[in-house]
């Protein structure tokens, strides 16, 4: 990048300035006739001296010429403005692309930042750096050049005018400006000084918030809020110093500015004023030279306005450029051109007298030589600090050499693009990275991008058939398949979109139902049903039966919708109603009264917040069950809240009795025609529809499980896995659950599901090296070696390189590298080390003991 903000402007928009300089031109001569024309109006127009007989052609008299020059006056003014508005728009254009492809090349650099550099600077530095700092630079590329040409020149067509009409006038004017000149450069410096202070320790606070995110589960654990919050209100301190002598350095310029600016005046005042009344100067003239420094004063203050704000973003950029320039920056040739395929017989990795050292001069990795072949399989151990994955990390380039080479197919890997690098190795390390999207996105992230597009806009049940089959032999490989299955079964599906599985859902339900019934189990599950009351739903639930976009089951929200308080009303349910959410609040105050506030006991089993207990006491005292219809609405709210969360088969309070429940299941039905009009995509619990807002499961299942039932979760997941199976829809349901959203950084999966599915991430790429770094660390001794043996199975013809961390897993490779102190000490089979390498013996015997 360059290291001058006006050279990068000058390389990237030098066209655009020269245009915006030369519409800027234009408008001078406009701006001058617009200051001379006054004078003409008050001399000639008003005091009727030297009236032409005529103007373009055209005999005008003194009314007619004062009509002329106010018309030419406010032409000249429009014209100017129009100018004024191209000028404003095109810089406001030229600024905001070139922040567009600044904030582009910003992040092209961080993909290009040595690893080892985020281990010196973290995201709290660098994204406000891409998004806040670079703010004010777009402003001010666009004005960079056009905004001192025009003001600056408003400020000579102005000075001219003035010296025009009288020199010593003109003198006046401008007799302050020198003082300024030399003034307020010196202040700026201090500000600018500051400015360099005030970004630095911003980082450093933003460092600080996301070092203490990335730790809260840390700072929770040992009760450590307090010395967080002590530890960011030093900074936030410091960084309010120094913005506060900022302010008043700021301010005393724009004080001695506006001092300074009011001071001229009076040199107008007294001198003109003495040459009017002598008769040197025409009063006209006087009032138009007062006019033109009014306006003089305007580009004169812009310009220092901009001067202070070249200098502010001069900084930024210097800083900008020093934090994105760091040591070993990748050459941008490594990320640009087409993946090239080289020999694969001679396709073998080789390190050449390779060194690496990191943040002192002691080796990691020290004068290492070794030659991993094409179709072997070789399995790296050693203890810890042995340079094992240091050099992992250096056969795939993610590290560079201090020292030495690394060789693909005898080419140096350091030159390799990393289209070509990446199509022929494959690298898995312990933290796989998981980006924000759906499993699939994640495993196709390292296929080609072209083929991975078409992959994704195919249909799911072609995606089963044509793209996915090869993942989901690779899930099965290591023990993922269950999981994405039931991913898959908590998904939602468009039945419009997949017409095919929605109506298999459908069989699958009645199945289950005609299957639950033959085994006598039918007391395991509570169907929906239109005309029954269903024990195992909230009231709410059985007055909405049926799912909604626009109407969520927020009981304080259903409490206050005036659907539901006029339909409880038409059936003459509302004070029965009340009287529920009456007794329910007697039965909540007494058992919680004498509870902690902030007990589990309320989040448990209270259908009354805490905080709102005092509240329903107070409801309690002062009202009779008598008088609940009298209540105001905001506390017949407060009753049916409680109502609502009513659930009979888990509360068994014995408050909804036959009677209430039938009434309750007409107003479902009033409130249902009622709803229709209102929220058009309400769609009821219908045995024979599939329901777009519930999850798969919830369709098959399409009731409640009942309470109580011990085994019941149990034998329904069966039952329901079983006719799955028989009705050959795990698949189509496991292609669902590859939409599964896996959350930031992969937050929804546990550790051992992104450690396989970073395996099958590489594996999908068919590498011809596969270059696994302790990678199934997490995982157990039997499913690690489980996969293990089915990767190396499925690379039988390619390379594989794998740093283990079990010494025991070793004996599945066909050659074992054994390393201490960054150097290889050993090297073999596996039974040939076993009986005769003491390194490999001392490290079987620290595993086994």
């Amino acid at each position: 990048m360059e290291p001058s903000i006006y050279r990068y402007i000058l390389k990237h928009t030098l066209k655009d300035q020269v245009l915006i300089l030369l519409l800027t031109l234009v408008s001078f001569p406009i701006v001058y006739a617009s200051l001379e024309v006054p004078k003409h109006i008050i001399n000639s127009a008003i005091n009727g001296k030297d009236i032409p007989d005529a103007v373009m052609g055209y005999p005008v008299d003194q009314l007619g010429y004062l009509f002329f020059l106010s018309g030419l006056f406010l032409l000249l003014v429009v014209i100017n403005g129009a100018i004024k508005y191209v000028l404003n728009v095109y810089r406001g254009v030229v600024g905001e692309r070139m922040l567009r492809d600044l904030r582009l090349e910003l992040f092209s650099r961080i993909l290009r930042f040595p690893i080892p550099h985020f281990k010196k600077v973290s995201q709290g530095e660098i994204i406000p750096i891409v998004t806040a700092e670079t703010e004010p630079l777009g402003g001010f590329i666009g004005e960079a050049f056009a905004l001192p040409a025009f003001q600056g020149g408003l400020l000579i067509t102005y000075l001219f005018f003035i010296f025009n009409q009288d020199a010593l006038l003109g003198v006046a004017a401008v007799a302050l400006y020198p003082l300024q000149m030399w003034v307020i450069p010196k202040l700026q410096a201090k500000v600018n000084q500051l400015g360099k202070q005030r970004v630095l320790a911003a980082r450093r606070l933003g460092d600080r918030i996301g070092d203490s995110i990335a730790g809260i589960q840390e700072i929770h654990a040992f009760g450590a809020a307090g010395r967080e919050r002590s530890n960011v209100l030093e900074r936030v301190q410091h960084i309010f110093m120094i913005r506060l002598r900022i302010y008043k350095l700021k301010f005393f310029i724009k004080f001695l500015n506006n001092f300074l600016s009011k001071v001229t005046p009076f040199f107008f005042y007294s001198i003109g004023g003495y040459y009017v009344i002598k008769g040197e100067l025409s009063l006209g003239a006087l009032i138009a030279v007062l006019a033109a420094y009014q306006d003089l004063d305007a580009p004169w203050k812009e310009l220092l306005k901009f001067y202070q704000t070249k200098e502010d973003v001069r900084i930024k950029y210097e800083q900008i450029i020093e934090q994105f320039d760091p040591e070993g920056l990748l050459p941008e040739a490594l990320q640009s051109g087409k993946a090239e395929l080289l020999p694969v017989e001679q396709l073998s990795l080789m390190a050449r007298n390779v060194s690496y050292a990191e943040y002192s001069n002691v080796n990691i990795v020290n004068n290492l030589s070794v030659e991993l072949l094409p179709q072997q399989h070789t399995a790296i151990v050693g203890p810890e600090g042995s340079g094992k994955t240091e050099f992992a990390k250096l056969l795939s380039r993610l590290l560079q050499p201090k020292t030495g080479r690394i060789e693909l197919a005898g080419q140096n890997i350091q030159l390799l693009n990393e289209q070509t690098l990446s199509k022929h190795v494959a690298y898995v390390g312990a933290h796989a990275h998981f980006f924000a999207g759906t499993i699939r996105e994640n495993l196709y992230y390292g296929v080609d991008p072209e083929s991975a597009s078409e992959n994704a806009s195919c249909y799911c049940q072609q995606q089963v058939d044509k793209v996915d089959s090869e993942v989901m032999d690779l899930l099965a490989e290591v023990q993922l398949q269950d999981d994405v299955y039931h991913y898959g079964l908590q998904s939602y599906i468009d039945p419009e979109q997949d017409p095919d599985l929605a109506a298999a859902v459908l069989e699958l339900r009645h199945a289950l139902r005609a299957s639950l019934h033959a085994a006598e189990m039918d007391d395991l599950v509570e169907f929906f049903d239109w005309d029954k009351y269903n024990e195992n739903l909230s009231v709410a639930e059985n007055l909405l039966f049926g799912s909604s976009r626009t109407i969520s089951l927020d009981y304080n929200k259903l409490a206050r919708h005036p659907l539901i308080h006029q339909s409880l009303k038409e059936v003459d349910l509302m004070g029965e109603a009340l009287r529920v959410g009456y007794e329910l609040a007697k039965i909540m105050v007494e058992l919680f009264a004498d509870v902690e506030p902030g007990s589990d006991l309320f989040e448990r089993f209270s259908f009354i917040k805490s905080e709102e207990l005092p509240e329903y006491k107070q409801l309690l005292t002062k009202t009779s069950v008598d008088s609940l219809l009298k209540l105001p609405v905001t506390q017949q709210e407060m009753l049916l809240v409680l109502l609502f969360q009513l659930v009979p088969a888990r509360h068994r309070l014995g408050l909804l009795t036959e009677s209430r429940k039938t009434k309750l299941l007409l107003v479902r039905k009033k409130l249902f025609l009622a709803l229709q009009k209102e929220a058009h995509d309400l769609q009821l619990y219908d045995a024979n529809e599939y329901n777009a807002a519930l999850t798969l499961q919830e369709n098959i299942l399409f009731g409640k499980i009942v309470y109580g039932q011990a085994r019941a979760q149990t034998e329904i997941s069966q039952r329901i896995d079983e006719l799955v199976q028989e009705y050959q829809l795990r698949a189509q349901i496991m292609c669902y659950g590859l939409d599964f959203s896996v959350g930031t950084s992969g937050s929804r999966l546990s550790v051992a599901t992104r450690q396989k599915l970073a395996i099958v991430r590489a594996l999908l790429k068919k590498p011809n090296f596969l270059i696994v770094n302790q990678a199934t660390s997490v995982l157990d001794l039997g499913a690690e070696r489980h996969i293990i043996h089915c990767v190396l199975k499925r690379m039988k013809d390619q390379g594989v390189c794998w740093i283990l961390g079990r010494i025991e897993q070793t004996s599945a490779f066909d050659y074992v590298l054994v390393m201490e102190k960054g150097h290889i000490v050993d090297q073999g089979e596996y039974a040939s080390l076993k009986d005769n390498s003491p390194a490999f013996q001392a490290l079987l015997t620290g595993s086994a003991g």
